[in-house]
C-alpha cells in the first residue's frame, strides 16, 4: 500500500505528464486518477504493438486561449482535486451567478482521494463569475469564483 507522500508525488507526476487517466492495483489497494486535460494521449500496450498514426499538433489549452478577465475577490481552490458545485449529482448547486454569499458559506466541494473538502467563501458579496465547470479537475490555488 502507498503512503500519502507517495500518492501526492504520483499525482504531481501525472499532472506534469500528458496522461489523462491512471490506474494502479496492488493487492487490496486500488488507486484511479483521472484528469480533464485536453491533450491527446498515446497509450502503450505491451502485449501487442500497434502502429501509431502521425501525431497532430495539439491545440492550445482552452484556459490560455480564453482567460476571462478577473476583477473582484477570487475564491481559490484549497487543493488539487475534482470540483463539484453541488453536494450530490441530483442536488441544486451551492451558488449561482448573482447569488449573495456570506464569508464562511459553503460554495463548492473539492474531492481529493475520496475526501470531500468544502470550499467556503472568503468574502461577503455577490457571485459575479463561476470560473470552473462542475466535475472538472482543479489545481491548488486555481481561481474558482469571483465575488464582488
Amino acid at each position: 500500500m502507498m503512503n500519502y507522500e507517495e500518492i501526492a508525488s504520483l499525482i504531481d507526476k501525472i499532472n506534469a505528464s500528458c496522461l489523462t487517466e491512471f490506474e494502479l492495483e496492488q493487492g487490496d489497494f486500488h488507486l484511479k486518477i483521472k484528469t480533464d486535460k485536453q491533450k491527446k494521449v498515446v497509450k502503450a500496450i505491451p502485449e501487442a504493438p500497434v502502429p501509431m498514426p502521425a501525431a497532430a499538433a495539439a491545440p492550445a489549452p482552452r484556459e490560455e486561449a480564453e482567460k476571462p478577465e478577473i476583477t473582484g475577490n477570487t475564491v481559490k481552490s484549497p487543493l488539487v482535486g475534482t470540483f463539484y458545485n453541488a453536494p450530490s449529482p441530483d442536488a441544486e448547486p451551492f451558488v449561482k451567478v448573482g447569488d449573495t454569499v456570506k464569508k464562511g458559506q459553503v460554495i463548492g466541494i473539492v474531492e481529493a482521494m475520496k475526501l470531500m473538502n468544502e470550499v467556503e467563501s472568503e468574502f461577503d458579496g455577490v457571485v459575479e463569475q463561476i470560473l470552473i465547470e462542475n466535475a472538472s479537475m482543479v489545481e491548488y490555488g486555481q481561481p474558482l469564483f469571483v465575488i464582488r
